[in-house]
């Protein structure tokens, strides 16, 4: 029987992911991470489809790449992604969904997540993506005036604040634009440092202490250099805000995002939508809706830092 007819009966409910282990090779599901190794999305994406019934190796399996913040290098692995002859790639942040785009406009393609993906041009709307990519959004850019505003609350004095952020992410443009229109209602100046990669980092601390920046806000981009960051900002003494509670738990500040777990879920559901016989085209980007806040109260006292009760209240999780 070919993949087609299966995926029609699967779609049909005539046929289940039982019976269609036993006629068929396990499908092969790429994973392209922007970043490096480790990273929670692989092991997630296995128990969270495990869950909907797809176990791996014997219904799916998981080829996964690292393009280590690189944009050659994730155009390299989408490459052989899809000469391996992959069912579905996975894609984490734009760079990687952009790397997957242009190396095929067949396979679908699923954001887990990407940020203001209509704005980056990744989809045509979030209700009608068009192409074969959808997926999750984080909804990072539209957060930017809520993080500015957790930083002066905890900061009653801050004036300016830095944002480390990439000129390599076609998510910057909207990124940025969110925080700096935030900004300007919230009497704050923000000061962009722009680096190609982690090369640029110490001379990115540099010039944001040159600027006389108060805080930082470090690009999601930028996640897995986390520990190299949070050297540096124990150096210069910068509270950060993060859109990683992994960060918050190494030491950084404080951290504003969606919900991880509840991303890689949804993530996961609309990867088993398209093994089922979905198309990409009709899945609607899905929107997050569950968000935490993270503090880091021994970070904060390490900076003389004394965070408001009226924050404290709304966190989800306090680090002592």
């Amino acid at each position: 029987m070919k993949r087609r007819q299966l995926a029609g009966l699967l779609a049909a409910g005539l046929v289940s992911t039982e019976s269609l282990a036993q006629t068929a090779a396990p499908r092969r599901i790429g994973v392209l991470i922007d970043g490096s190794a480790p990273h929670l999305l692989p092991a997630a994406l296995q128990r969270d489809l495990a869950a909907l019934g797809f176990t791996e190796g014997r219904d799916i399996v998981f080829d996964v790449r690292y393009a280590e913040g690189r944009r050659d290098r994730a155009n390299e692995l989408a490459v052989e992604l899809v000469r391996g002859k992959a069912d579905i790639i996975v894609a984490h942040f734009t760079p990687a969904v952009r790397a997957a785009m242009e190396a095929t406009r067949t396979i679908p393609i699923i954001m887990a997540p990407a940020g203001a993906p209509v704005e980056t041009g990744l989809v045509a709307s979030l209700s009608k993506p068009g192409g074969n990519v959808t997926g999750v959004t984080n909804m990072a850019a539209e957060l930017g005036g809520r993080r500015l505003q957790l930083l002066k609350d905890m900061l009653p004095s801050l004036d300016c604040v830095a944002v480390l952020a990439s000129t390599q992410d076609p998510f910057t443009k909207p990124f940025l634009s969110y925080m700096q229109d935030a900004a300007k209602g919230g009497g704050l100046r923000l000061e962009p440092v722009m680096i190609e990669g982690p090369a640029d980092f110490d001379r990115a601390f540099a010039a944001m202490v040159a600027a006389g920046a108060g805080a930082v806000v470090i690009q999601g981009v930028f996640n897995t250099q986390r520990a190299r960051i949070l050297d540096l900002v124990a150096r210069h003494r910068l509270p950060t805000m993060w859109f990683d509670r992994q960060a918050v738990l190494g030491g950084g500040l404080v951290s504003l995002s969606a919900n991880t777990a509840d991303i890689h879920k949804r993530a996961a559901s609309m990867i088993a939508k398209v093994l089922r016989g979905a198309r990409a085209a009709d899945l609607p980007v899905e929107q997050p809706s569950v968000f935490e806040l993270v503090v880091n109260l021994k970070a904060a006292r390490s900076m003389q830092l004394s965070v408001p009760q009226a924050v404290l209240t709304q966190a989800d999780e306090i680090i002592e």
